[in-house]
């Protein structure tokens, strides 16, 4: 039997320390909706709510051994403390996400934004810090506490209207860059209160930037440079998620400086392996929904392995767990973990 506690199991392979196997966790969204209804909260509720928030944090780990808690579970919080309007649907007692109503630019001749200097205190960045608290005392001891903030461009498409950032990307990306230097100071901003609450890890999530959409020469002429600058703040360990077809930038990801990279099931982890050498910090890249919820339990294990003789670092979800996993699939992807000898580091 091991010795060893999830959360030393995180923060070791985070400092590149030796572990007793490969460690699953995320640095993105994971409550179910089998949780949620063990504790009686409606999804809505866990957005408003900072001991709500926690303790949903705290129940994957709770119930299934999932090694973390991360918080919080939509990616509106930035905006929202920025000026945009969110919808956080509060009524509702299904899976619905919050979204944002009403942007804060809404032409080209509004993209010169001024950063409030009370940034920290607007929105629900208060009640996120708070959460994080009440997390880190109910299992901080037990599992390593995460959080995430948008990347720079992810960011500018969620207070302005994504296809125009799009269009200005290409033609006018001088006016775009100044713009992603500008949000990755609230960023920043934003980055410095959630560790100051108590975090053991934060995950930057840039997913607007997905090959799908941008080259890999645009990724490094405009996203790259404002990531750096994020990421060279964080004084915690620091992991970049990209969603889509990332291999063409996996080193573009790396020289960023964080300390892992995650990557979705679009990326062919094992050429990322390649790319990257056997130091790299990869986590990735379990398919969050059609394995883990459509899935049947032994397509659920094939994926695990899968993942692990691939080369991650870490099975992580391609993006958030969505809640309507079967408790049954979250229950064999954790006992995956701990049978399958090939993730054995001892």
């Amino acid at each position: 039997m091991s010795t060893i506690s999830p959360k030393e199991r995180v923060l070791n392979l985070f400092q590149k320390k030796e572990v007793d196997r490969i460690p699953c966790f995320s640095g993105m969204g994971n409550v179910t909706e089998y949780a949620l209804k063990k504790m009686g909260h409606r999804f809505a509720d866990i957005h408003l709510d900072a001991k709500k928030m926690a303790e949903a944090s705290a129940s994957t780990y709770e119930l299934f051994g999932f090694e973390c808690a991360v918080l919080p579970f939509d990616l509106c919080i930035e905006a929202e403390a920025l000026g945009c309007e969110i919808n956080v649907y509060a009524h509702s007692e299904g899976i619905l996400y919050p979204t944002i109503k009403k942007k804060l630019i809404n032409s080209e001749q509004e993209m010169e934004i001024t950063i409030p200097d009370d940034l920290k205190k607007k929105g629900r960045i208060p009640l996120l810090v708070e959460a994080i608290k009440i997390a880190k005392n109910r299992v901080g001891n037990e599992v390593a506490i995460g959080s995430y903030v948008l990347g720079p461009f992810t960011l500018a498409g969620q207070v302005m209207d994504l296809n125009e950032l799009l269009k200005l990307s290409f033609k006018k990306p001088d006016k775009v860059s100044l713009l992603l230097d500008l949000l990755a100071d609230a960023i920043i901003m934003v980055a410095e209160e959630l560790i100051d609450a108590g975090l053991d890890y934060l995950t930057v999530r840039e997913m607007g930037a997905t090959s799908d959409v941008l080259s890999p020469r645009v990724f490094k002429n405009l996203i790259q440079k404002p990531l750096i600058k994020v990421i060279s703040r964080i004084t915690i360990p620091s992991v970049l998620h990209i969603c889509g077809k990332t291999n063409q930038i996996v080193q573009f990801m790396i020289e960023t400086g964080a300390t892992a990279i995650s990557v979705d099931q679009k990326n062919d982890l094992a050429e990322s392996r390649k790319t990257l050498g056997k130091d790299a910090l990869i986590f990735g890249n379990l398919d969050p929904y059609n394995i883990l919820v459509q899935g049947t339990t032994e397509k659920v294990r094939e994926a695990v392995r899968k993942c692990i003789d691939d080369g991650a670092s870490a099975i992580w979800p391609g993006c958030d767990i969505w809640p309507t996993i079967p408790p049954e699939n979250f229950h064999a992807m954790m006992e995956e973990i701990k049978n399958y000898k090939g993730g054995d580091r001892s």
